[in-house]
């Protein structure tokens, strides 16, 4: 067994499962602070009962998300330590300024905000969740400005083998990186709309709390329509910089073989990888892949047949989550669309609320699947252009230790991942009238 594939396996492994917790720590942070805030400026304590509802299913996922974020930091040192050695002087300062700044700022004012209710006055307790919300998403900045350098590497020189920071600002304001955030900062917001959309469906469908949990769909609904049409709007920008800087990612995107300029975006594309072709495309629209890709029809895409193999990413698995992600994406904007247009009236709706329900895990696998262009779509690099991950791992490290700490990862992060979305699912269920008098 290869040991980097063993290592990729296992670092796959905690992202995955540590980014189910992520997206939604960044967007109903925002969301509670929303409440709070018109709690503060009304003072209709409906409004702090949402703050504290939807608090709870927050500090679980808070609390599973530090816990699965733990073992990847270390794994840059045990499976990956060629590729620390290459990108420490850059990486680390990043990940340094993640770690003492931003997740302090978080984990701080998080207890402030939790035991906090009868201790600080409104306006100090309100302040507190949206340091909170702030924190998490600026934390997101540094990890993604960090994985930014991987995709579009600015602001070094290399030394003797290694990548030396030449010039940190150009590493703070990496158009990849950037781009990377505000799509992530989107998704996240979409994700945690469309749970809150979804548990509020639940309990109209059983008739509890109805007027509850009509006032936060209202919300809702507004969060969700702005949260898509961003996510839109970013997802767009993203791919025209992929196209600008890993022209191997984006034509495997597309599975777009020969190199030309107009050219058209193909509704119905089945990659036939064997003949490096496709076996069907249909339904084009003329000119219209060159203009996503540079705001012009003259925009020339290049083929994957004028890129030498060896760099290459795998396309199959790269196209199919593309095409479903996006997928995904535009059934989640046509809801949040219908959505804000009919959220008066539905609690009436019966059977169609399960729509909302059965909608909850979507924005989950469209941003594993997000990630998996991402980073599949990278390959065979680690660092795009400079290190192939191939010669990134750990040499001294055999492939037998690696796959006992992967089994072994793997039962853990199952059964945390188990146990978390239990409690989360019986706080939903549970409703505002179960709540301890002082537990967010």
């Amino acid at each position: 067994m290869d040991p980097v594939i063993l290592s990729r396996l296992q670092f796959a492994l905690a992202t995955i499962v540590h980014f189910f917790f992520v997206p939604l720590t960044i967007g109903l942070s925002f969301f509670i602070a929303w409440m709070e805030t018109k709690y503060v400026r009304t003072g209709d304590e409906s409004y702090k009962l949402q703050a504290k509802f939807w608090g709870r299913i927050f500090l679980i996922n808070f609390v599973l998300g530090v816990v699965t974020g733990i073992a990847l930091e270390f794994q840059f040192g045990t499976n990956w330590a060629l590729y620390s050695k290459f990108v420490g002087d850059i990486f680390g300062s990043l990940l340094a300024i993640e770690a003492t700044v931003s997740f302090f700022l978080e984990s701080t004012f998080i207890a402030v905000w939790a035991f906090g209710w009868e201790k600080f006055s409104k306006k100090f307790h309100c302040v507190a969740i949206w340091l909170v919300a702030f924190a998490s998403t600026i934390s997101a900045l540094w990890i993604l400005l960090a994985n930014g350098f991987m995709q579009h590497p600015v602001g070094y020189k290399i030394v003797d083998g290694v990548a030396r920071l030449d010039n940190f600002t150009a590493v703070l304001t990496n158009t990849y990186g950037w781009h990377m955030y505000v799509h992530t900062v989107a998704c996240a917001f979409v994700l945690a709309a469309f749970l809150i959309l979804g548990i509020c469906a639940w309990h109209f469908f059983w008739g509890k709390n109805v007027e509850f949990f009509h006032q936060t769909f209202k919300h809702a609904a507004l969060f969700a329509l702005l949260s898509t049409l961003a996510l839109a709007i970013t997802g767009h920008q993203l791919g025209q910089v992929t196209a600008e800087y890993q022209k191997s990612k984006f034509a495997a995107m597309e599975s777009v073989w020969e190199t030309r300029d107009h050219a058209p975006m193909n509704l119905l594309t089945i990659p036939n990888i064997q003949s490096e072709g496709n076996l069907v495309e249909a339904l084009p629209i003329p000119g219209m892949l060159s203009f996503f890709a540079g705001n012009s029809f003259d925009t020339v895409i290049t083929g994957l047949n004028d890129i030498p193999p060896e760099d290459r990413p795998p396309v199959f698995p790269v196209f199919i989550s593309f095409r479903t992600m996006v997928f995904f994406g535009s059934i989640l904007l046509l809801v949040a669309i219908v959505t804000f247009i009919i959220k008066g009236f539905v609690p009436s709706l019966g059977w169609g609320l399960w729509v909302y329900i059965f909608l909850i895990p979507i924005p989950y696998l469209a941003a594993q699947l997000g990630w998996m262009v991402t980073e599949v779509g990278r390959q065979p690099w680690v660092v795009f252009g400079e290190m192939r991950t191939a010669l990134a791992g750990s040499p001294p490290v055999d492939w037998y230790q690696i796959f006992a700490t992967l089994g072994a990862m793997a039962g853990i992060y199952g059964l945390i991942t188990v146990t978390g979305f239990i409690l989360m699912i019986r706080a939903a269920i549970q409703g505002p009238d179960k709540m301890a008098k002082h537990y967010a």
